[in-house]
């Protein structure tokens, strides 16, 4: 009889890997909480080993430093002796153990994309099966599939016999590129509490853009950041992104990710939009409007305006809600109406999850 799994809080060994793998894996989590500061990524991983005897005399913290620079995923500040930064190398892996970490082992694909709901003679196989027709290529008919069909409807005991009403063809899906620009608010909200929610945001960020790398090269992705304005960054930029003392600029944001998908020439085009707060800033002439007290009219007004403005030309808007504040809901539910689009409630646990998931559903229809 199968026992199955068995779960259970997670508790550290009293007895924990040493070696440069072991300290590697923590460090590059270190990293990203840092905001790439490899200095105090370093002192974070000298208290846990004080803690919890990480290296021995075999292998120190000194060893893996020098492995660090060796193997390239550091180097010294030039002008700063003692002081380090993370290399482009580092910046990769980030992303990579981020997709691992959040999205699990992804198997390579040669050109993935994203699929329509048309479907005929396409250039990818669904998993959907039908009776063949006229037109069909040689390659749909799945054999194995056919022969039992044969069976079934003839029998064996005159001959194998195979007609064309047996024979069964897997359907094929056309392909479409889409284009996404995915929002981060670094208001400082995301820090407040004591709750970190800007490290789980930018792993979220690293992981889709390796993921979109990977699986979907013909896809393009943009990141951008508001506060009390927005702006665009680059992907190698997102180990490095930290939250300011800024209010919340939904409006700049939402206007910057529509200009920057009306340059892409894809025909699907959607946004993602990961926030905990509510719209509490305008940009006006020189300066800014500002409320933080409650949901303020004129700021609400303004960003439905602009959800609006994205459904007529056809971009969806997905809200990832890092909060479950009642009154917070029903503002994002009002906007996502305006828009058409969806909206999901999450902890910083299932966050990735989520993102991932309505990825790949946008997979299956035409945005």
């Amino acid at each position: 009889m199968a026992t199955g799994f068995r779960f259970r809080d997670f508790v550290p060994d009293e007895q924990p890997e040493k070696g440069f793998e072991s300290l590697f894996k923590l460090f590059m989590q270190l990293v990203t909480i840092t905001s790439g500061d490899v200095g105090e990524a370093l002192s974070w991983l000298n208290e846990l080993d004080k803690q919890y005897s990480l290296t021995d005399d075999g292998y120190g913290m000194g060893n893996f430093i020098d492995d660090l620079k060796k193997k390239g995923y550091i180097d010294e500040d030039e002008q700063k002796k003692g002081e380090f930064h993370i290399t482009a190398k580092s910046e990769q892996q980030l992303r990579k153990s981020a997709l691992e970490e959040i999205f699990g082992k992804l198997k390579k694909s040669s050109t993935g994309n994203h699929r329509t709901p048309q479907t005929g003679q396409g250039d990818e196989q669904s998993t959907d099966l039908r009776e063949f027709r006229f037109g069909d290529s040689l390659e749909q008919i799945q054999m194995t599939e056919s022969i039992r069909n044969a069976q079934l409807n003839h029998g064996v005991d005159n001959g194998f016999m195979l007609t064309e009403g047996d024979l069964e063809v897997r359907e094929n899906e056309h392909k479409s590129q889409t284009s996404t620009v995915l929002m981060i608010d670094i208001s400082h909200s995301m820090i407040l509490y004591g709750e970190d929610r800007i490290t789980p945001a930018k792993k979220v960020a690293m992981a889709l853009a390796e993921l979109v790398k990977q699986k979907y090269p013909k896809d393009t992705l943009d990141v951008i950041v508001f506060g009390n304005d927005a702006w665009q960054i680059e992907v190698k930029d997102l180990p490095y992104l930290q939250v300011g003392p800024y209010h919340t600029n939904t409006v700049a944001g939402l206007e910057l990710a529509m200009d920057l998908l009306r340059k892409r020439k894809t025909p699907n085009k959607q946004i993602f939009m990961i926030t905990d707060g509510k719209p509490t800033c305008l940009k006006e002439g020189n300066g800014y409007y500002k409320n933080s007290f409650g949901l303020d009219r004129k700021v609400v007004n303004k960003t439905l305006n602009i959800a609006a403005a994205a459904r007529r030309v056809k971009i969806p808007i997905t809200t990832f809600m890092i909060t479950s504040d009642p009154y917070l809901q029903q503002f994002v539910e009002e906007f996502t109406e305006v828009n058409q689009g969806k909206a999901y409630y999450s902890g910083l646990k299932g966050l990735g999850h989520l993102v991932f998931e309505d990825y790949k559903k946008n997979r299956r229809k035409s945005l």
